[in-house]
């Protein structure tokens, strides 16, 4: 049982960077609308596109460890 979560626990880190990309990316999306505000309508979709890939990730990574866990953990 201990190697399944701990194969789970890795498979959750996903999440942490998928939050860390997150936050990257809304800080570029940040300054490039500073320095070209005009550009806030092709920046803003960009993001958010970029946004749902990575929390997809995050979501993959969520699934995969409860498959780990309910399948191989009996």
């Amino acid at each position: 049982m201990g190697l399944i979560a701990i194969g789970a626990g890795l498979a959750v880190l996903t999440g942490a960077g998928a939050g860390i990309g997150i936050g990257i990316a809304t800080a570029k999306a940040t300054e490039a609308i500073a320095r070209q505000p005009e550009s806030k309508g092709d920046i803003r979709s960009t993001l958010i596109i970029g946004c749902a890939l990575a929390e997809a990730t995050a979501v993959y990574g969520f699934v995969i460890a409860m498959l780990i866990i309910l399948s191989l953990g009996k």
